[in-house]
Protein backbone atom coordinates (compact mmCIF):
# COMPACT_ATOMS: atom_id res chain seq x y z
CA UNK A 1 0.00 0.00 0.00
CA UNK A 2 1.49 3.32 -1.19
CA UNK A 3 2.28 5.91 1.49
CA UNK A 4 1.08 9.23 1.51
CA UNK A 5 3.92 11.51 -0.20
CA UNK A 6 4.06 13.52 3.06
CA UNK A 7 7.81 13.24 5.16
CA UNK A 8 7.52 10.32 7.57
CA UNK A 9 10.81 11.28 9.66
CA UNK A 10 8.34 11.73 12.81
CA UNK A 11 8.71 10.49 15.73
CA UNK A 12 4.83 9.90 16.20
CA UNK A 13 1.96 7.53 15.25
CA UNK A 14 0.04 10.29 14.03
CA UNK A 15 -0.12 13.24 11.43
CA UNK A 16 -1.70 16.27 12.23
CA UNK A 17 -4.15 16.21 10.63
CA UNK A 18 -5.07 12.62 10.91
CA UNK A 19 -5.16 12.05 14.49
CA UNK A 20 -7.71 9.65 16.56
CA UNK A 21 -10.82 10.03 15.02
CA UNK A 22 -13.19 12.50 16.65
CA UNK A 23 -15.39 11.44 19.82
CA UNK A 24 -18.16 14.15 20.75
CA UNK A 25 -17.90 12.67 23.98
CA UNK A 26 -14.59 13.13 25.42
CA UNK A 27 -13.35 16.69 26.15
CA UNK A 28 -10.67 18.50 24.29
CA UNK A 29 -7.28 18.27 26.19
CA UNK A 30 -6.36 21.47 27.40
CA UNK A 31 -4.13 23.96 24.80
CA UNK A 32 -0.13 23.31 25.30
CA UNK A 33 2.23 26.64 23.73
CA UNK A 34 4.91 25.90 22.32
CA UNK A 35 6.85 28.69 24.65
CA UNK A 36 5.92 25.60 26.97
CA UNK A 37 7.16 22.76 24.73
CA UNK A 38 10.41 24.79 24.06
CA UNK A 39 11.17 24.61 27.95
CA UNK A 40 10.45 21.43 28.47
CA UNK A 41 13.00 21.04 25.32
CA UNK A 42 15.47 23.33 26.97
CA UNK A 43 15.25 21.63 30.70
CA UNK A 44 15.45 18.14 29.32
CA UNK A 45 18.88 19.70 26.93
CA UNK A 46 20.18 20.55 30.34
CA UNK A 47 19.82 17.10 32.09
CA UNK A 48 20.94 15.33 28.92
CA UNK A 49 24.15 18.02 28.78
CA UNK A 50 24.90 16.95 32.58
CA UNK A 51 24.05 13.07 32.16
CA UNK A 52 26.70 12.77 29.44
CA UNK A 53 29.49 15.65 30.74
CA UNK A 54 29.91 13.56 34.03
CA UNK A 55 30.51 10.03 31.63
CA UNK A 56 32.81 11.98 29.70
CA UNK A 57 34.83 13.32 32.38
CA UNK A 58 34.73 9.79 34.19
CA UNK A 59 35.86 8.28 31.23
CA UNK A 60 38.82 10.67 31.42
CA UNK A 61 39.67 9.80 34.92
CA UNK A 62 40.12 5.97 33.78
CA UNK A 63 44.16 5.56 34.13
CA UNK A 64 43.87 7.76 37.50
CA UNK A 65 41.24 5.90 38.79
CA UNK A 66 43.52 2.42 38.00
CA UNK A 67 46.54 3.90 39.53
CA UNK A 68 45.24 5.25 42.42
CA UNK A 69 43.00 2.13 43.01
CA UNK A 70 45.62 -0.99 41.76
CA UNK A 71 43.11 -2.33 39.19
CA UNK A 72 43.52 -4.27 36.35
CA UNK A 73 42.18 -4.37 32.72
CA UNK A 74 39.34 -6.05 33.25
CA UNK A 75 38.18 -4.06 36.66
CA UNK A 76 38.37 -1.15 35.02
CA UNK A 77 36.00 -1.81 32.32
CA UNK A 78 34.07 -3.56 34.74
CA UNK A 79 33.60 -0.46 37.07
CA UNK A 80 32.79 1.89 33.89
CA UNK A 81 30.18 -0.76 32.63
CA UNK A 82 28.43 -3.79 34.30
CA UNK A 83 28.56 -2.14 37.67
CA UNK A 84 26.55 0.76 36.22
CA UNK A 85 23.79 -1.05 35.17
CA UNK A 86 23.26 -4.05 37.87
CA UNK A 87 20.37 -2.06 39.52
CA UNK A 88 19.43 -0.94 36.26
CA UNK A 89 18.26 -4.14 35.67
CA UNK A 90 15.78 -4.24 38.45
CA UNK A 91 14.57 -0.50 38.92
CA UNK A 92 15.06 0.54 34.59
CA UNK A 93 11.70 -0.58 33.34
CA UNK A 94 9.28 0.08 36.69
CA UNK A 95 10.79 3.57 36.33
CA UNK A 96 9.77 3.64 32.56
CA UNK A 97 6.43 2.46 33.76
CA UNK A 98 5.81 5.23 35.72
CA UNK A 99 6.73 7.55 32.92
CA UNK A 100 3.24 6.30 31.96
CA UNK A 101 1.31 6.85 34.39
CA UNK A 102 2.69 9.80 36.43
CA UNK A 103 3.81 12.92 35.39
CA UNK A 104 6.75 12.51 33.82
CA UNK A 105 8.44 15.79 34.97
CA UNK A 106 8.05 14.67 38.30
CA UNK A 107 10.14 11.49 37.29
CA UNK A 108 12.39 13.96 35.05
CA UNK A 109 13.30 15.58 38.67
CA UNK A 110 13.85 12.90 40.86
CA UNK A 111 15.66 10.67 38.48
CA UNK A 112 18.21 14.05 37.78
CA UNK A 113 18.37 14.74 41.19
CA UNK A 114 19.70 10.58 42.29
CA UNK A 115 22.03 10.91 39.75
CA UNK A 116 23.72 14.04 40.85
CA UNK A 117 23.50 12.47 44.54
CA UNK A 118 25.41 9.39 43.51
CA UNK A 119 28.12 11.18 41.30
CA UNK A 120 28.49 13.08 44.78
CA UNK A 121 29.26 9.95 45.89
CA UNK A 122 31.71 8.19 44.37
CA UNK A 123 33.96 11.57 45.49
CA UNK A 124 34.46 10.21 48.52
CA UNK A 125 34.62 6.48 47.68
CA UNK A 126 37.52 5.04 49.74
CA UNK A 127 38.65 1.64 48.09
CA UNK A 128 37.15 -0.61 44.80
CA UNK A 129 34.40 -1.80 46.18
CA UNK A 130 32.65 1.20 47.48
CA UNK A 131 33.41 2.86 43.83
CA UNK A 132 31.78 0.20 42.01
CA UNK A 133 28.67 0.53 45.35
CA UNK A 134 28.08 3.81 43.94
CA UNK A 135 28.04 2.85 40.14
CA UNK A 136 25.93 0.44 41.00
CA UNK A 137 22.97 3.10 41.56
CA UNK A 138 23.92 5.56 39.46
CA UNK A 139 22.14 4.14 36.91
CA UNK A 140 18.69 4.36 39.09
CA UNK A 141 18.70 8.20 38.71
CA UNK A 142 19.41 8.14 34.60
CA UNK A 143 17.04 5.10 34.08
CA UNK A 144 13.94 6.96 33.70
CA UNK A 145 15.22 9.68 32.07
CA UNK A 146 14.99 8.82 28.51
CA UNK A 147 12.08 7.22 28.24
CA UNK A 148 10.57 10.05 30.43
CA UNK A 149 11.95 12.62 28.16
CA UNK A 150 11.16 10.65 25.05
CA UNK A 151 6.98 10.53 25.84
CA UNK A 152 6.94 13.86 27.42
CA UNK A 153 8.74 15.54 24.02
CA UNK A 154 6.21 13.49 22.04
CA UNK A 155 3.18 15.14 23.75
CA UNK A 156 4.59 18.17 23.66
CA UNK A 157 5.53 18.77 20.19
CA UNK A 158 3.29 18.79 16.97
CA UNK A 159 3.74 15.56 15.05
CA UNK A 160 4.82 17.87 12.17
CA UNK A 161 8.18 19.20 14.65
CA UNK A 162 8.34 16.33 16.36
CA UNK A 163 11.50 15.29 14.58
CA UNK A 164 13.09 19.03 14.81
CA UNK A 165 12.67 18.27 18.52
CA UNK A 166 14.51 15.44 18.72
CA UNK A 167 16.94 16.96 16.72
CA UNK A 168 17.36 19.56 19.34
CA UNK A 169 17.90 17.10 22.03
CA UNK A 170 20.71 16.23 20.53
CA UNK A 171 22.44 19.44 21.72
CA UNK A 172 22.72 17.92 25.08
CA UNK A 173 24.68 15.16 23.74
CA UNK A 174 26.64 16.93 21.70
CA UNK A 175 27.69 19.65 24.67
CA UNK A 176 28.69 16.94 27.15
CA UNK A 177 30.49 15.09 24.93
CA UNK A 178 32.39 17.77 23.23
CA UNK A 179 32.57 20.81 27.01
CA UNK A 180 33.50 17.35 28.49
CA UNK A 181 36.81 16.64 27.12
CA UNK A 182 37.96 20.33 26.74
CA UNK A 183 36.95 21.26 30.70
CA UNK A 184 37.65 17.81 31.66
CA UNK A 185 40.96 17.56 30.63
CA UNK A 186 41.85 21.01 32.21
CA UNK A 187 40.21 20.27 35.74
CA UNK A 188 41.79 17.13 35.61
CA UNK A 189 45.22 18.44 34.70
CA UNK A 190 44.76 20.97 37.73
CA UNK A 191 43.23 18.47 40.35
CA UNK A 192 46.17 15.84 40.15
CA UNK A 193 48.25 18.11 41.47
CA UNK A 194 46.73 18.74 44.58
CA UNK A 195 47.52 16.21 47.59
CA UNK A 196 45.13 14.46 49.54
CA UNK A 197 42.98 16.00 51.71
CA UNK A 198 41.43 14.47 55.29
CA UNK A 199 38.03 14.87 56.10
CA UNK A 200 36.42 13.06 58.89
CA UNK A 201 38.62 9.70 58.40
CA UNK A 202 38.15 10.15 55.09
CA UNK A 203 40.72 10.75 52.48
CA UNK A 204 40.22 12.66 49.15
CA UNK A 205 42.00 12.24 46.28
CA UNK A 206 42.88 15.11 43.95
CA UNK A 207 40.34 14.39 41.05
CA UNK A 208 37.98 12.60 43.42
CA UNK A 209 36.81 16.66 44.27
CA UNK A 210 35.99 16.95 40.24
CA UNK A 211 33.06 14.14 41.02
CA UNK A 212 32.03 15.66 43.96
CA UNK A 213 31.57 19.08 42.40
CA UNK A 214 29.77 17.06 39.42
CA UNK A 215 27.04 15.81 41.56
CA UNK A 216 26.08 19.45 42.35
CA UNK A 217 24.73 20.81 39.39
CA UNK A 218 22.31 18.66 39.16
CA UNK A 219 20.21 19.29 41.90
CA UNK A 220 19.68 22.33 40.26
CA UNK A 221 18.71 20.79 37.01
CA UNK A 222 15.95 18.85 39.24
CA UNK A 223 14.58 21.86 40.49
CA UNK A 224 13.75 23.40 36.88
CA UNK A 225 12.00 20.49 35.95
CA UNK A 226 9.40 21.26 38.60
CA UNK A 227 8.57 24.47 36.53
CA UNK A 228 7.61 22.51 33.17
CA UNK A 229 4.41 22.35 32.54
CA UNK A 230 2.96 18.59 31.74
CA UNK A 231 1.54 18.23 28.35
CA UNK A 232 -1.81 16.21 28.07
CA UNK A 233 -0.93 12.18 26.73
CA UNK A 234 -1.83 11.79 23.06
CA UNK A 235 -3.84 8.67 22.46
CA UNK A 236 -2.77 5.81 19.93
CA UNK A 237 -3.99 2.75 18.86
CA UNK A 238 -2.02 -0.46 19.40
CA UNK A 239 -1.45 -0.77 23.62
CA UNK A 240 -2.31 -3.53 25.32
CA UNK A 241 -4.12 -2.45 27.94
CA UNK A 242 -6.05 -4.01 31.36
CA UNK A 243 -9.20 -5.55 31.53
CA UNK A 244 -11.31 -3.35 33.70
CA UNK A 245 -11.16 -5.38 37.47
CA UNK A 246 -7.84 -6.78 37.18
CA UNK A 247 -5.97 -8.54 40.11
CA UNK A 248 -3.81 -6.31 42.32
CA UNK A 249 -1.29 -9.10 41.00
CA UNK A 250 -1.69 -8.27 37.36
CA UNK A 251 -1.31 -4.45 37.65
CA UNK A 252 2.01 -5.41 39.77
CA UNK A 253 3.14 -7.28 36.71
CA UNK A 254 2.54 -4.01 34.67
CA UNK A 255 5.70 -2.68 36.17
CA UNK A 256 7.83 -5.60 34.89
CA UNK A 257 7.38 -4.45 31.65
CA UNK A 258 5.48 -7.35 30.68
CA UNK A 259 2.80 -5.85 28.38
CA UNK A 260 5.57 -3.95 26.73
CA UNK A 261 7.23 -6.96 26.36
CA UNK A 262 4.04 -8.71 24.48
CA UNK A 263 4.06 -5.58 21.76
CA UNK A 264 7.38 -5.67 21.27
CA UNK A 265 7.19 -9.25 20.51
CA UNK A 266 4.44 -9.24 17.95
CA UNK A 267 5.89 -7.08 16.25
CA UNK A 268 9.46 -8.94 16.34
CA UNK A 269 10.04 -8.46 12.71
CA UNK A 270 10.10 -4.94 13.15
CA UNK A 271 11.34 -4.48 16.56
CA UNK A 272 13.94 -7.42 17.28
CA UNK A 273 16.56 -6.49 14.59
CA UNK A 274 16.37 -3.08 15.19
CA UNK A 275 16.94 -3.79 18.94
CA UNK A 276 20.04 -6.03 17.78
CA UNK A 277 21.80 -4.42 15.72
CA UNK A 278 21.74 -1.59 18.36
CA UNK A 279 22.46 -3.74 21.01
CA UNK A 280 25.75 -4.73 19.01
CA UNK A 281 26.50 -1.06 17.79
CA UNK A 282 26.48 -0.22 21.41
CA UNK A 283 29.24 -2.72 22.85
CA UNK A 284 31.61 -1.52 20.77
CA UNK A 285 30.49 2.17 20.81
CA UNK A 286 30.63 2.22 24.87
CA UNK A 287 33.70 0.55 24.50
CA UNK A 288 35.66 2.53 22.41
CA UNK A 289 34.51 5.66 23.93
CA UNK A 290 35.21 4.84 27.16
CA UNK A 291 38.54 3.28 26.54
CA UNK A 292 39.99 6.19 24.03
CA UNK A 293 41.51 8.13 26.42
CA UNK A 294 44.09 5.52 27.58
CA UNK A 295 44.38 4.50 24.18
CA UNK A 296 45.56 8.03 23.53
CA UNK A 297 47.69 7.45 26.44
CA UNK A 298 49.09 4.31 26.22
CA UNK A 299 50.02 4.49 22.38
CA UNK A 300 50.90 8.37 21.85
CA UNK A 301 52.01 9.20 25.34
CA UNK A 302 49.57 11.93 25.38
CA UNK A 303 47.70 13.07 28.87
CA UNK A 304 44.46 14.21 29.47
CA UNK A 305 44.99 17.97 28.75
CA UNK A 306 45.79 17.70 25.32
CA UNK A 307 43.44 14.71 24.76
CA UNK A 308 40.58 16.99 25.99
CA UNK A 309 41.76 20.09 24.34
CA UNK A 310 41.93 18.11 20.52
CA UNK A 311 39.06 15.56 21.04
CA UNK A 312 36.94 18.53 22.28
CA UNK A 313 37.02 20.61 19.20
CA UNK A 314 36.78 17.67 16.69
CA UNK A 315 34.10 16.57 18.27
CA UNK A 316 32.03 19.54 18.70
CA UNK A 317 32.67 20.01 14.89
CA UNK A 318 31.81 16.34 13.95
CA UNK A 319 28.26 16.43 16.13
CA UNK A 320 27.01 19.54 14.62
CA UNK A 321 28.22 18.35 11.43
CA UNK A 322 26.22 14.95 12.29
CA UNK A 323 23.36 16.64 13.11
CA UNK A 324 22.96 18.97 10.07
CA UNK A 325 24.13 15.85 7.78
CA UNK A 326 21.62 13.93 9.62
CA UNK A 327 18.24 16.38 9.51
CA UNK A 328 19.26 17.21 5.83
CA UNK A 329 19.71 13.02 4.45
CA UNK A 330 16.56 11.78 6.59
CA UNK A 331 14.29 14.50 5.10
CA UNK A 332 15.68 13.67 1.84
CA UNK A 333 15.08 10.05 2.24
CA UNK A 334 11.59 10.61 3.62
CA UNK A 335 10.48 12.02 0.28
CA UNK A 336 11.38 8.59 -1.56
CA UNK A 337 10.82 5.75 1.04
CA UNK A 338 8.45 5.23 3.63
CA UNK A 339 11.32 3.52 5.49
CA UNK A 340 13.11 6.31 5.44
CA UNK A 341 14.30 6.49 9.53
CA UNK A 342 15.82 3.07 9.41
CA UNK A 343 17.02 3.49 6.11
CA UNK A 344 19.25 6.31 6.99
CA UNK A 345 20.59 5.06 10.20
CA UNK A 346 21.51 1.20 8.72
CA UNK A 347 23.78 3.37 5.60
CA UNK A 348 25.21 5.88 9.00
CA UNK A 349 25.65 2.25 10.96
CA UNK A 350 27.99 1.16 7.86
CA UNK A 351 30.03 4.18 8.16
CA UNK A 352 30.56 4.11 11.64
CA UNK A 353 31.98 0.44 11.23
CA UNK A 354 34.57 1.41 9.04
CA UNK A 355 35.86 4.55 10.65
CA UNK A 356 35.84 2.41 13.83
CA UNK A 357 37.84 0.11 12.69
CA UNK A 358 40.88 2.79 10.97
CA UNK A 359 40.85 4.84 13.67
CA UNK A 360 43.02 2.58 16.35
CA UNK A 361 45.54 1.92 12.62
CA UNK A 362 46.43 5.39 12.44
CA UNK A 363 50.52 6.38 12.80
CA UNK A 364 49.85 9.30 15.31
CA UNK A 365 46.91 10.75 17.68
CA UNK A 366 45.87 13.66 15.65
CA UNK A 367 44.98 11.27 12.89
CA UNK A 368 43.67 8.94 15.49
CA UNK A 369 41.73 11.53 16.53
CA UNK A 370 40.44 12.75 13.47
CA UNK A 371 38.71 9.40 12.15
CA UNK A 372 37.32 8.74 15.31
CA UNK A 373 35.55 12.18 14.97
CA UNK A 374 34.57 11.58 11.73
CA UNK A 375 32.63 8.30 13.11
CA UNK A 376 31.46 10.63 15.88
CA UNK A 377 29.26 12.71 13.09
CA UNK A 378 27.80 9.51 11.21
CA UNK A 379 27.07 8.38 14.77
CA UNK A 380 24.95 11.16 14.93
CA UNK A 381 24.06 11.96 11.77
CA UNK A 382 21.81 7.97 12.90
CA UNK A 383 20.85 8.75 16.24
CA UNK A 384 18.17 10.78 15.54
CA UNK A 385 16.24 8.58 12.95
CA UNK A 386 17.14 5.96 14.88
CA UNK A 387 15.57 7.07 17.84
CA UNK A 388 12.61 8.29 15.55
CA UNK A 389 11.94 4.96 14.02
CA UNK A 390 10.78 3.38 17.70
CA UNK A 391 9.20 6.61 18.73
CA UNK A 392 7.10 5.97 14.99
CA UNK A 393 5.90 3.06 15.64
CA UNK A 394 5.63 2.29 19.67
CA UNK A 395 2.16 2.31 21.11
CA UNK A 396 1.70 5.50 22.66
CA UNK A 397 0.19 3.60 25.99
CA UNK A 398 3.48 2.09 26.91
CA UNK A 399 5.58 4.25 24.75
CA UNK A 400 7.91 4.68 27.58
CA UNK A 401 8.14 0.97 28.68
CA UNK A 402 9.05 0.25 25.36
CA UNK A 403 11.56 3.29 25.11
CA UNK A 404 12.74 2.07 28.22
CA UNK A 405 13.66 -1.99 26.53
CA UNK A 406 14.91 -0.39 23.90
CA UNK A 407 17.66 1.81 25.72
CA UNK A 408 18.12 -1.30 27.60
CA UNK A 409 19.41 -2.80 25.70
CA UNK A 410 21.94 0.15 24.55
CA UNK A 411 22.64 0.59 28.24
CA UNK A 412 22.95 -3.12 29.45
CA UNK A 413 25.18 -3.94 26.04
CA UNK A 414 26.90 -0.71 26.18
CA UNK A 415 28.09 -0.96 29.70
CA UNK A 416 29.03 -5.01 28.45
CA UNK A 417 31.60 -3.28 26.41
CA UNK A 418 34.00 -1.70 28.35
CA UNK A 419 34.13 -4.65 30.48
CA UNK A 420 34.53 -6.76 27.32
CA UNK A 421 37.24 -4.38 25.88
CA UNK A 422 38.86 -5.04 29.39
CA UNK A 423 38.36 -8.34 29.27
CA UNK A 424 40.07 -9.19 25.78
CA UNK A 425 42.43 -6.92 26.59
CA UNK A 426 43.79 -8.54 29.42
CA UNK A 427 43.27 -12.29 28.78
CA UNK A 428 43.51 -12.45 24.66
CA UNK A 429 45.98 -9.43 23.27
CA UNK A 430 47.85 -8.93 26.95
CA UNK A 431 50.32 -6.27 26.40
CA UNK A 432 48.71 -3.27 28.04
CA UNK A 433 50.40 -1.18 25.18
CA UNK A 434 48.93 -2.95 22.60
CA UNK A 435 45.62 -1.50 23.08
CA UNK A 436 44.94 -0.63 20.06
CA UNK A 437 44.63 -4.10 18.54
CA UNK A 438 41.90 -5.20 20.98
CA UNK A 439 39.67 -2.22 19.67
CA UNK A 440 40.48 -3.52 16.33
CA UNK A 441 39.70 -7.05 16.57
CA UNK A 442 36.03 -6.10 18.72
CA UNK A 443 35.46 -3.14 16.06
CA UNK A 444 35.72 -5.88 12.95
CA UNK A 445 33.76 -8.36 14.88
CA UNK A 446 30.11 -6.20 16.47
CA UNK A 447 29.98 -3.46 13.75
CA UNK A 448 29.58 -5.29 10.77
CA UNK A 449 27.14 -7.72 12.29
CA UNK A 450 24.93 -4.37 13.89
CA UNK A 451 24.97 -3.20 10.30
CA UNK A 452 23.13 -6.17 8.93
CA UNK A 453 20.58 -6.03 11.48
CA UNK A 454 20.05 -2.59 10.66
CA UNK A 455 19.43 -3.95 7.29
CA UNK A 456 17.47 -6.74 7.78
CA UNK A 457 14.61 -4.76 9.73
CA UNK A 458 14.30 -1.63 6.40
CA UNK A 459 11.43 -3.89 5.33
CA UNK A 460 9.46 -4.67 8.30
CA UNK A 461 10.02 -1.27 9.41
CA UNK A 462 8.37 -0.18 6.10
CA UNK A 463 5.66 -2.58 5.98
CA UNK A 464 4.54 -1.21 9.36
CA UNK A 465 4.83 2.21 8.93
CA UNK A 466 2.14 1.84 5.98
CA UNK A 467 0.00 0.04 7.95
CA UNK A 468 0.02 2.78 10.28
CA UNK A 469 -0.19 5.24 7.89
CA UNK A 470 -3.31 3.56 6.42
CA UNK A 471 -5.53 3.26 10.27
CA UNK A 472 -4.85 6.83 10.72
CA UNK A 473 -6.63 7.88 8.05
Amino acid sequence: MALAPAPIATDSLWDEEAAVPSDPTRAAPPPYSMAAAYWALFVIILATFITFFEQVVFAMLAERIKADFGLSDSQLGFLAGPASIICYLFVGIPLARLADIFPRKFVLAGGVAALGVITSLGGIAQNFGQFVGTRVFLAAGGSAHAPSSYSLLADAFPPRILTRAFALLQFGFIGGTTLGPAIGGMLIATAVGWAPTQHGGITILGWQWLMIWLGLPALLVSLLFLTIKEPPRRMATGAITLPQGASLGRRILTFTGLDAAKAIHAKRRVYYPLFAGLALSAIETFGLQFWRVPFMIRTYGWNEAQIGAVMGSLTLAASLTGLLLGGIFVEWLAKRYADANVRAAAIFFSCVTVCAILAPMMPNGYASLGVASIGAMFGIAGAVPQNAAIQRVAPNAMRGQVTAIYLFMFTFFGAMGSFLVGLVQDYVIGDPTQLWKTLVLTASLLLPLATLCMIRAIRPYREEVERLAAEAV
